[in-house]
């Protein structure tokens, strides 16, 4: 066996978050589950994590939550150095946290979105990283969500600009704009990715999931290639391949085809 088709690996480092964006589904999550409780991956699942995954592929250290909040977050970054490393942050800490992530990174995404109070403060922060950064790694790229105030600001950086088109808090549904669908009319995030959250379950993407219906194996019993390749993925991915991806329970829902849509 192996990991055939795979692509991309999302690894949950933590599930703190230190931002409360109105159109998080985490809110309404927290409202409805005070009980909930969020934390950090133990860094020996992390070191496991690393020895099992190939080369070459990208390796996204963030799902539900904001990666700079984790502890040992340099020491992870050094464990993936086959790997192309990425992560999705607020940007809260790009200053703090600049020497960890400075030559670490091959690419660092900075998601800005319409009616943040602190778009402000998040566009003087990034200035001020991309001063100390230079011509190092890692490359920027503005991740606007909807209609983004500073988006012009943004574009002056020189930054790469990635456009997205909000959708409902609770999941990847009701877009402002339909999302894309691919030519073989199969979820292109299905085929080849799967995100590992913080406490060690794995998902088949990375779609908001609060009753964890995406979970197709447990990395703290199995081995990453044998979830990859087991039967609960294959039958899932059956579905998908005949078009009856509502019969996935995390799909049933969801709009997104794997094309993300500006």
């Amino acid at each position: 066996m192996s990991f055939n088709g795979l692509t991309t690996v999302n690894i949950e480092l933590t599930s703190f978050c230190n931002k409360a964006c109105w159109m998080c589904g985490r809110r309404k999550l927290e409202k409805e589950y005070p009980e909930i409780k969020w934390g950090d991956m133990d860094y020996e699942l992390v070191k496991r994590i690393a020895h099992q995954l190939p080369n070459d592929i990208v390796v996204q250290f963030h799902d539900n939550g904001e990666p700079l909040l984790y502890p040992s977050f340099g020491e992870a970054l050094l464990l993936f150095q086959g790997q192309v490393r990425c992560l999705d942050t607020n940007g809260k800490l790009l200053l703090e946290k600049a020497g960890e992530i400075i030559g670490n990174l091959d690419t660092i995404t900075i998601s800005t979105f319409e009616k943040d109070p602190e778009c402000y403060e998040q566009l003087s922060i990034l200035k001020k990283f991309l001063k100390i950064k230079g011509d190092r790694k890692p490359g920027v790229i503005i991740r606007c969500l909807g209609d983004v105030q500073l988006r012009k600001a943004y574009e002056e950086t020189g930054c790469i600009i990635a456009n997205r088109v909000l959708h409902a808090p609770e999941g990847s549904f009701k877009y402002r704009k339909p999302p894309a669908v691919p030519e073989i009319g199969i979820c292109l995030d299905f085929l080849n990715h799967f995100a590992i959250k913080r406490d060690g379950y794995v998902a088949h993407c990375v779609r908001f999931d609060p009753h964890r219906k995406g979970i197709i194996g447990d990395a703290n019993t199995t081995s990453l290639e044998d979830i990859w390749n087991g039967k609960v993925r294959a039958l899932y991915k059956s579905f998908h391949i005949k078009g009856e991806r509502k019969k996935v329970p995390l799909c049933e829902t969801c709009d997104y085809w794997g094309c993300p849509t500006a």
